[in-house]
């Protein structure tokens, strides 16, 4: 989605890797921070599309990281505020199933799952058109990761393993 950037050189797992931001080693050590967006341009800034880039190649904390500054900016619509919080869940579901937390994983997973079912009673078609599907359906993929836990492959060297068996883009019929 943003060919104009890079992935990073590993995907973050706590204690596994050097933290991202805070640690000098780490692969956005004082990278520039995210621009700020109005709520009403979030679906098609820059920052959720790489974050989605992010997520549906493995990189599960990075994703989070990308969008939680929109989480943050959409104090005033509800119904965006809690579409993000429900990425932002789901993405920790999958930094949680990589460090082989399944518990953890099931609780973020579950809780990813309400939201988007908080956000399916709100009009969704900017989310269906930003995702390529209704955040029922996504409610529905985040409960199948409760209820199938990923099976996890060694990873190929600075190349994650995707966990979800979907993926998020528009046009895409998971």
């Amino acid at each position: 989605m943003l060919p104009e950037k890079n992935f990073p050189g590993y995907a973050y797992l706590p204690g596994k890797h050097p933290h991202p931001v805070r640690d000098p080693l780490g692969h956005s050590y004082q990278s520039d921070p995210v621009a700020v967006v109005a709520v009403e341009e979030s679906l098609s800034s820059k920052g959720f599309r790489w974050g989605v880039d992010l997520f549906n190649h493995g990189y599960y904390w990075e994703a989070h990281e990308a969008w939680e500054p929109l989480w943050h900016a959409a104090k005033r619509s509800t119904q965006h505020r809690l579409f993000f919080k429900g990425l932002i869940l789901l993405a920790a579901a999958g930094v949680k199933i990589r460090e082989g937390k399944r518990v953890a994983a099931a609780r973020h997973a579950a809780r990813a799952a309400a939201v988007f079912r908080q956000v399916t009673s709100l009009p969704s078609r900017p989310f269906e058109d930003a995702l390529g599907m209704t955040p029922a359906a996504l409610a529905v993929h985040a409960e199948a990761t409760v209820t199938s836990p990923a099976v996890l492959r060694e990873p190929m060297l600075g190349q994650p393993d995707p966990v979800f068996d979907f993926i998020l883009a528009p046009g895409y019929e998971g």
